[in-house]
């Protein structure tokens, strides 16, 4: 690490041993943020964990983005979360779709946030670059931004991810017999299994909240940031919401609307926020309420 001023450093590759750094802080807290985690990593964390004593007593919160493609690639361990969810007390799981960003925080003590992902080629092999904070107030700051973002996905239990690491395994030796035979009859059963198995996660993303209140929870975190015009607002709730704002499909699933009807789901979202004086339209933008 390089100094940059006080409480800020430049991180350059490699930088496992400023993660270590990291994790030595944990007391209480860690939270990570990344779309890629490997086997490897996790193992390693959870060492770090149990040498220092707090892997029962410390929060361990993964905000990733669940999507089989990337399990199928290699680039995502599914393991990786069943091995910790069972080594670590208090693990928490959650499936963000539109998560890119790589950030890890420990308590208030330390941040980071870089382009890195926990993967071999993340911390070691690829030229990533980025930057460590250690001021309290931007560590609470970067934390409360990613807690924020983790309101937004969906909980995934131990148990789900494990049935969702069997059905990628499924999927891989479909993926394998199809690209041995270009017969049809594989390359519809890869594509079934795939479909399935998006229908499953997105099945996660439907557990305990509606449409309705997924939405006014995005149109909330939006607004907060500062006013939007609808025209704005529409956009950014589709980068943020992906699976539920696909305008190539159509179903609904355990009572949660995806597909091509969402907009009409965010406005009545919005109206419903209106009416209850939680945000305001002034003709042109809207403002979220914040009552004194």
């Amino acid at each position: 690490m390089t100094p940059l001023t006080k409480g800020i450093s430049l991180l350059k590759s490699p930088w496992w041993n400023s993660f270590k750094t990291l994790l030595d802080l944990v007391e209480h807290d860690l939270l990570i943020a990344c779309p890629f985690l490997k086997q490897s990593k996790a193992r390693e964390i959870i060492s770090e964990l149990e040498r220092r004593g707090v892997q029962r007593s410390a929060r361990v919160a993964i905000l990733t983005d669940l999507k089989p493609e990337s399990a199928l690639s290699g680039a995502l361990d599914l393991e990786a979360f069943t091995h910790m969810g069972r080594r670590l007390a208090r693990f928490e799981l959650t499936h963000l779709p539109s998560l890119h960003a790589k950030v890890y925080v420990a308590d208030t003590a330390m941040a980071i946030v870089t382009s890195g992902n926990l993967t071999e080629r993340g911390v070691s092999g690829n030229l990533e670059y980025g930057v460590s904070f250690t001021d309290p107030e931007t560590v609470s700051e970067i934390r409360a931004d990613f807690e924020g973002y983790g309101a937004l996905g969906a909980r995934v239990s131990v148990d789900d991810v494990a049935t969702l690491a069997g059905e990628v395994s499924e999927l891989k030796s479909l993926y394998q017999k199809a690209e041995r035979s270009m017969a049809g009859r594989a390359r519809r059963a890869f594509a079934e299994k795939l479909e399935s198995t998006r229908i499953q996660l997105l099945r996660h993303r439907a557990k305990g909240k509606t449409t309705h209140a997924i939405f006014s929870d995005t149109i909330r975190f939006l607004l907060c940031k500062g006013p939007l015009r609808t025209s704005e607002l529409h956009p950014l709730v589709q980068l943020l919401q992906p699976d539920l704002c696909d305008d190539s499909v159509d179903r609904v699933i355990d009572g949660v609307h995806f597909g091509k009807k969402w907009k009409h789901y965010v406005r009545n979202a919005q109206q419903h926020l209106k009416r209850h004086g939680e945000i305001r339209f002034d003709g042109w933008r809207w403002h979220l309420v914040t009552h004194t």
